[in-house]
């Protein structure tokens, strides 16, 4: 019996996506295109609309690898 691998990292919620399309310097058409997407899908997930999922959501992972993306969701504290 085969073991399903899991996605690494967390989940694609809209601000990773959208800070990950930033890092990269893309449009939502470009990122799109790389993915072989719409770019009404990519503004759909930036606004939280719906999640990648499957293909996408490890296309997006291994987009990041690649571009040494490291995106930290905790808030930082402001400075009194």
């Amino acid at each position: 019996m085969r073991k399903q691998s899991k996605a690494r990292g967390a989940p694609w919620d809209s601000q990773r996506i959208q800070a990950l399309r930033h890092h990269l310097g893309l449009t939502q058409s470009k990122l799109a295109e790389r993915l072989g997407s719409r770019q009404q899908t990519i503004s759909e997930w930036e606004t939280g609309m719906y999640q990648p999922r499957g293909t996408s959501a490890t296309l997006l992972t291994i987009i990041a690898e690649h571009a040494n993306f490291k995106y930290d969701a905790t808030p930082t504290k402001e400075k009194p």
